[in-house]
């Protein structure tokens, strides 16, 4: 599978988790092409399932590790990875760091994770592929109140957790102030952790994120209808030497995850 054929399998997944991002889309881009700052993935330490087992599949399509993030509330660590051709996204990877959690959410974890057989992330179409396992709604309340993220991740399993529109490619928007104001006035609510704009141009990088859309998810037992994914926006500042910032700051990155917090 080619980068592109990647990209446009997991585009296609997460408009079916983020409906609204068609419209926003057509929104911010008025009939021009969009360019994609980054896409972000969740994913546990477990074995067989951090970061490196997701990374896998980018780097053979010549991605190559760059940042590392920290996010020590969350109990989440990152790595950002990018491609020599810059006119292809970004991709952020996250893991939850199970060993610091509870022994009720490891437990938990464990017990999904088993599902899975030996090797299960070595196949590509594992990172648009969703949940593979099955969860009841009783684990999914039990996550979400320790760990939205491993609640969501529960859910919602391997797929595109957000795109990013690349601000500094819109012709019609020169400021994130700019998109901001449009996507309000059309009715879309963002989200405001830490102030609707997270960083600044002192850290050479300013974020701002919708609040996911809502949509049904089976579990187990039943149907809920619950946060799923978000359409982010990123505006880059230039470095010293005149390039484009291209890594991300852990202050806002931390903010950008509370996007789909449950209300």
């Amino acid at each position: 599978m080619d980068i592109n054929t990647l990209f446009g399998h997991l585009w296609q997944d997460y408009l079916k988790q983020c409906p609204s991002a068609e419209s926003i889309h057509e929104l911010l881009g008025q009939g021009q092409a969009i360019i994609n700052d980054h896409v972000a993935f969740r994913t546990f330490r477990a074995p067989g399932l951090g970061i490196d087992a997701l990374a896998q599949h980018f780097l053979a399509l010549g991605y190559e590790a760059k940042g590392e993030y920290h996010f020590e509330q969350k109990k989440l660590y990152a790595r950002h990875y990018e491609h020599p051709d810059h006119t292809q996204p970004k991709v952020f990877i996250s893991e939850l760091m199970i060993e610091q959690c509870s022994p009720e959410l490891q437990a938990i974890v464990a017990g999904i994770t088993s599902q899975l057989e030996p090797g299960f992330a070595d196949n590509i179409e594992t990172v648009y592929g969703g949940a593979p396992w099955q969860v009841s709604q009783a684990q999914y309340q039990a996550l979400l109140a320790e760990s939205e993220y491993a609640a969501w991740l529960s859910a919602f399993g391997f797929r595109a957790n957000h795109f990013t529109v690349s601000v500094n490619e819109l012709d019609q928007f020169g400021t994130l102030e700019g998109v901001n104001g449009a996507l309000k006035q059309a009715g879309f609510v963002l989200n405001s952790s830490g102030g609707e704009i997270k960083g600044s141009a002192d850290v050479l990088l300013e974020q701002s994120s919708t609040m996911a859309d809502k949509v049904a998810v089976s579990f187990s037992d039943g149907e809920l209808t619950i946060p799923a994914c978000f359409y982010e926006f990123a505006l880059r500042y230039p470095m010293a030497d005149g390039e484009l910032y291209t890594g991300f700051v852990a202050a806002s990155a931390d903010k950008i995850f509370e996007s789909t917090n449950v209300s």
